[in-house]
């Protein structure tokens, strides 16, 4: 309780100090005395970033609580099982055949890509004789690159390669009031998630154990899919792709605070929530008043734990 108190309190004090940081110097009383164009800024950029990014954090920690769950494997995360790949090109298609769709069908299609990528890779790994806790997500690596080199190929012939480009880069600076309330759609996910927590945790461990357990082993499969679909896809298409959070974050809380999955949720969405709210504050700091992506930041920050992480599982 205390632990989760304090993630709280930090993650409030974060929340506080994004509200105020950016090329538009803004202060508390400018807000108390309801300036216009502070008032504005802060209606319609700040306070949309800010509930983006937590969201985006917790929604993308949770995703990679449940795939690791399901496939048994603590590496594995929309990352590096393609995910991220499968929702570029479901991008990229509605940019082709559809170019004139607004943001719902953008979301259809990423949604459908996600979900088929995902689903493929977990098919893919099944019939993977060696499965090492190193290989499987080496695997789902290598299978993203390939998704992603079909996506660059036909970005590469409809002359749409910097607009593929952007969506892979996680930037919250568009995030603004009526461009980002698709990402509400990434909290029933996290809602559903903790009342399924106890049956995705059964079904990590293994099929037979589920089905002993008078569990519907490939229901739940597709349910934790889903909803890692539905995070994946509403984040990418509000901000772009963010990588590692959600293979960094479950890591770090499971090693901490063990692996029941209901017991642990609610830590690891504060804590995906805080590091992303960190990684932004960097990115906005560094070479203050331009912007660091915060793609790139989660990106160095998460591809150097993700490495320690592989030389302690050595």
């Amino acid at each position: 309780m205390l632990r989760t108190v304090i993630l709280i309190l930090f993650l409030i004090f974060l929340s506080f100090v994004s509200l105020f940081v950016g090329a538009k110097d803004i202060s508390i009383a400018d807000i108390i005395r309801q300036e216009p164009l502070e008032s504005l800024v802060m209606a319609v950029s700040r306070a949309p970033r800010t509930f983006s990014v937590i969201l985006a954090g917790a929604g993308l920690s949770i995703s990679g609580l449940i795939m690791q769950q399901i496939t048994q494997n603590k590496f594995v995360s929309p990352s590096t099982a393609g995910t991220l790949e499968g929702t570029k090109l479901g991008l990229l298609l509605a940019a082709v055949f559809i170019p004139t769709s607004g943001i719902l069908l953008k979301s259809v299609f990423a949604f459908v890509f996600t979900l088929l990528t995902t689903l493929v890779f977990l098919k893919m790994i099944r019939h993977i004789r060696f499965r090492n806790v190193i290989f499987i997500p080496l695997a789902g690596l290598m299978f993203g690159g390939i998704i992603n080199s079909v996506t660059t190929f036909f970005a590469v012939n409809f002359n749409i390669v910097q607009t593929v480009n952007t969506w892979m880069l996680g930037d919250f600076s568009g995030v603004l009031q009526g461009r980002y309330e698709m990402i509400y759609l990434s909290i029933p996910p996290v809602v559903i998630t903790y009342f399924y927590a106890n049956r995705f945790m059964a079904a990590g461990m293994g099929e037979d154990f589920s089905k002993n357990l008078g569990l519907n082993y490939q229901a739940v499969l597709y349910l934790g899919m889903v909803l890692v679909a539905v995070t994946v896809s509403v984040i990418t298409v509000t901000a772009g792709a963010i990588s590692f959070v959600g293979l960094v974050v479950p890591n770090i809380v499971s090693l901490i605070s063990g692996d029941n999955t209901r017991k642990i949720l609610p830590y690891v969405a504060l804590s995906g929530a805080l590091l992303l709210l960190v990684c932004d504050l960097i990115g906005r700091i560094v070479i203050f008043p331009f912007e660091i992506p915060i793609g790139l930041m989660a990106g160095c920050l998460g591809g150097g734990i993700f490495l320690i992480l592989l030389l302690r599982k050595r």
